[in-house]
């Protein structure tokens, strides 16, 4: 009996030491110490909370402190994240997002259960529910003047190329319609303070306006993320016609780049530092009171190293404004350079790693006229 429990250890670790395994099938997560018995995939932690919650579809269990029979291993090395992958992801389509382990829980689980409870993606020209190019209900809208979150219609449309809302079910003309193209969507359950919170944002007179939307339905709300990319990935097929795939699957919702409180002074540098709310979704720093606010403060637009560009650790020597905060950073750009002080040395490094990342890459013809727009407003 020992023996046989022994070779099943064997031949379990020589599984789950295939390059293949290595990974996380859900979520990408290096290492994983649990496998599904029922599905063949090895997954982590993480991962194996949501899978125990479709006890009908998959059975988890850790592959360190769980005992499996010699029929368990036997079907784990038949099948593996290679095998099942290609069973249960064959046909995604290229504008669905599929989430990381850095992703929220709802994107996490909509993708889990999307896969392998309604098998969404088994089989060619399957009908989703958010690939009709048009989609149309009720999400939980935050006021913008007193918070609340109240109920509104949306509608997206392909064919208009636009999303819109309307204050009332019957109301003929929309409060907000909006073009597709300038259109983001990104989770924000802290921020919004519900699991399944989204935050669209879009561009208007080259203003950023911040919708904060949640849906009680994890199902419904990931499933307007997606038909917003959906829409987004046709419209810019028509527009950009000899543009690959994955070059417009790239110009998608994106999440920010990072979002935290830093402290700032103004243009004079010599008023006392503000706390503010910061933003930086690719080249634009938006600065808040708070985070919920719908449109920013401000707006710094940060450019590339070789147009005059740079960040800079702490402050410039002789820095006169009162702040209670120690851990500067400056933003050079050609034509001022703006100051702030974070909280800790993490947040310091931080922000400057992402704004690194930014200004070490080159300018797109688009951006140099939304730079052109910044310097003609100011």
């Amino acid at each position: 009996m020992a023996g046989g429990n022994e070779r099943s250890m064997k031949a379990l670790k020589e599984v789950w030491r295939r390059a293949e395994n290595s990974f996380c099938a859900d979520c990408g997560r290096p290492d994983p110490d649990w496998a599904s018995s029922t599905l063949g995939v090895f997954i982590c932690l993480s991962c194996s909370g949501i899978h125990r919650n479709i006890p009908s579809i998959s059975k988890v269990k850790s592959l360190k402190m769980d005992h499996w029979d010699d029929a368990q291993v036997q079907f784990l090395a038949k099948h593996g994240n290679a095998v099942t992958k290609a069973t249960y992801e064959a046909h995604i389509p290229i504008y669905y997002y599929q989430p990381t382990y850095n992703d929220c829980q709802v994107l996490r689980e909509q993708w889990i259960r999307a896969k392998y409870e309604r098998k969404e993606f088994t089989e060619p020209g399957k009908h989703l529910p958010y690939s009709d190019g048009v989609k149309e209900g009720i999400l939980w809208k935050r006021g913008r003047d007193n918070g609340q979150f109240l109920p509104r219609k949306f509608l997206l449309s392909e064919r208009e190329g636009c999303l819109k809302y309307f204050t009332k079910q019957d109301a003929k003309e929309p409060k907000i319609s909006v073009k597709i193209d300038v259109i983001n969507a990104t989770f924000q359950p802290v921020k919004i303070g519900n699991p399944n919170g989204l935050q669209i944002t879009c561009l208007k007179d080259n203003k950023t306006r911040n919708i904060f939307v949640y849906h009680e339905s994890g199902k419904e709300v990931v499933d307007w993320f997606n038909a917003i990319r959906s829409v987004q990935f046709h419209y810019l097929k028509v527009a950009f016609p000899i543009a690959s795939d994955n070059e417009i699957k790239n110009r998608l919702t994106r999440n920010f780049l990072k979002e935290g409180y830093m402290e700032k002074t103004g243009p004079k540098q010599r008023e006392a530092f503000k706390k503010r709310w910061f933003t930086l979704d690719h080249r634009r720093l938006m600065y808040f009171k708070d985070p919920l606010d719908a449109f920013a403060k401000g707006e710094v637009f940060v450019g590339s190293r070789e147009n005059g560009y740079s960040v800079e650790k702490g402050l410039p020597s002789g820095t006169q404004g009162n702040f209670s905060w120690h851990y500067g950073l400056t933003i050079v750009t050609p034509d001022r350079e703006y100051l702030f002080t974070c909280e800790t040395e993490t947040d310091q490094l931080d922000w400057i790693a992402a704004f690194t990342s930014i200004i070490n890459q080159a300018m797109t013809p688009q951006e140099y006229a939304i730079e052109a727009y910044f310097k003609f407003k100011s």
